[in-house]
């Protein structure tokens, strides 16, 4: 059995929908949005502070010609299954299955031709795993129609109008920009002021209003309905410095991640303490209110597994119910949904005896994913990519950015192995500069699990909101006030340049 060409087919066809993008027109992320990021609403305040001047960051030395050598191009070095798999046990076929499932798109009934799977809205953010989930290959980031291998403009935008729906695209989601996530710091009073209640959650873009499957379609009524609802106000989020923005994460690899003992991640937090104190750095682990073990998944390391990481996303980005989240989601502060916006009973996607959920197969998918593979030679040669490599370790940055961790052995895999995930999976205060002003679990409105680097090299979009595509301006906005990145950050700068770009050069090749 290998369905490795229907997956590739579905992916090839999410890819020409995002081709619609370039019919809509918006302008591209101003210094408003870069202001509004550097600001932090404490959750006891019941306004916003007046919006401060931009929080300054470091910068390279005047006349410095450190760049960054941009996404790395050549071949396409992730998407691939575990070359360490146990083998004669399936796992290539289960691979392969999970790959199809999260190619797939989905339609409110899942009766649209290339849109087979039910259970769209009735709010969403996209209509497929893989549509933000692409770059440079499946299981990436989101996608981009200029950077190799030019996979296409950001699926968001087609999305907004696919299949008859009114929806409008908002002012932070663009063609060449990042598939984006809303979440507002703030609950919303119904006369459109700020509550002093923290709200936190994501407030999905878009509706099925106006989709010819929820419009005078038959749905849990038993009749003809059609659906009604609303997009958030997101320009008075916007206005009120009430939004924050959240980017897709790689999932390459992380089925080792989910393999990393506890015990693994707390030994490493110890490591090396004089070192971290000197510098400014600390860190803790965020931790499952269920059973206190470490969690590890998303920007702030919320969630505890992939099976949760896939059920949540399932639910929240296209909202479909299934086993892991089971009913229908509704924007924070928001009353019950429309009886006419349902069309499905619940749960949308669920266990059947001859076939596993979608949820299984996502999770199946990303847990037998590979790391990217680096290189050794591009960009720059082998001596500078080797160089930066050390002076990334000298100058600190490794201290967050653990090289590797060693994982136990796991069902697919077997052996334990050197998972090279350049990160410690640890929550660090990145200070009023990266602060979205939302908490979850232990993590606080500006603090953030330290995002693994394996991948980057061949990654558009950077920081938790991808307000930059720039490694230099990757950089600087680690060095913001009161981030525990500030005295590496100011290290890094005060290299000579020739060293900054061989840093450069190294993390491009990752």
């Amino acid at each position: 059995m290998n369905q490795r060409p229907k997956w590739r087919g579905s992916f090839a066809l999410l890819m020409t929908v995002a081709a619609g993008a370039t019919l809509v027109a918006i302008d591209a992320l101003n210094s408003e949005f870069a202001d509004a990021q550097t600001r932090h609403t404490h959750p006891r305040r019941q306004t916003p502070p007046p919006p401060p001047s931009p929080t300054p960051t470091p910068t390279p030395p005047p006349g410095s010609a450190v760049v960054d050598p941009g996404v790395r191009g050549g071949t396409v070095d992730a998407g691939k299954v575990l070359t360490n798999i146990v083998p004669n046990q399936g796992y290539d076929e289960l691979f392969d299955a999970g790959a199809d499932a999260f190619a797939d798109l989905n339609s409110v009934l899942g009766t649209i031709p290339g849109e087979d799977d039910a259970g769209l809205g009735p709010r969403f953010n996209s209509n497929g795993c893989g549509t933000c989930h692409a770059q440079p290959a499946l299981g990436g980031s989101s996608p981009n129609a200029s950077a190799f291998p030019n996979i296409g403009a950001n699926p968001q935008v087609a999305l907004a109008t696919l299949r008859g729906a009114t929806n409008q695209v908002p002012y932070f989601i663009t063609a060449n920009g990042p598939v984006r996530e809303a979440r507002f710091k703030f609950a919303m009073n119904a006369n459109g002021s700020l509550s002093s209640t923290a709200d936190g959650g994501v407030h999905q873009i878009f509706t099925i209003q106006g989709r010819s499957d929820a419009t005078n379609t038959v749905g849990i009524t038993g009749a003809a309905q059609t659906c009604r609802l609303a997009q958030p106000d997101f320009n008075t989020a916007r206005r009120l410095n009430n939004i924050s923005f959240r980017i897709p994460t790689p999932l390459f690899g992380l089925g080792l991640v989910e393999t990393i003992s506890d015990a693994t991640i707390l030994a490493n937090m110890q490591a090396n303490s004089s070192a971290k104190a000197s510098l400014g750095i600390s860190g803790k682990p965020n931790r499952s209110g269920n059973d206190g073990s470490i969690t590890r998944f998303g920007w702030k390391a919320q969630n505890p597994s992939l099976m949760v990481f896939a059920g949540e996303a399932y639910n929240v980005e296209q909202g479909v119910t299934n086993e892991a989240f089971p009913m229908e989601r509704t924007n924070p502060g928001d009353g019950p949904l429309p009886v006419n916006c349902l069309f499905n009973s619940s749960t949308e996607d669920s266990t059947t005896l001859t076939a596993p959920p979608d949820v299984v197969l996502f999770a199946a998918f990303m847990r037998l994913l590979a790391p990217p593979t680096p290189s050794t030679t591009s960009p720059g040669g082998a001596a500078s990519i080797q160089r930066g490599s050390d002076v990334f370790q000298t100058v600190g940055c490794s201290l967050c950015h653990t090289p590797s961790m060693t994982t136990t052995p796991s069902t697919f895999s077997g052996a334990a192995v050197d998972a090279r995930l350049f990160s410690d999976l640890l929550l660090h205060d990145m200070g009023s500069a990266l602060a979205d002003g939302v908490s979850q679990g232990a993590a606080s409105g500006s603090e953030f699990r330290t995002a693994p680097l394996w991948g980057l090299g061949q990654r558009v979009f950077f920081l938790h909101d991808g307000r930059t595509s720039d490694l230099v301006q990757a950089i600087q906005w680690h060095g913001g006030p009161g981030s525990e990145a500030r005295v590496v950050t100011n290290r890094y700068f005060g290299l000579s340049s020739t060293d900054q770009q061989n840093v450069l050069n190294f993390l491009r090749s990752l």
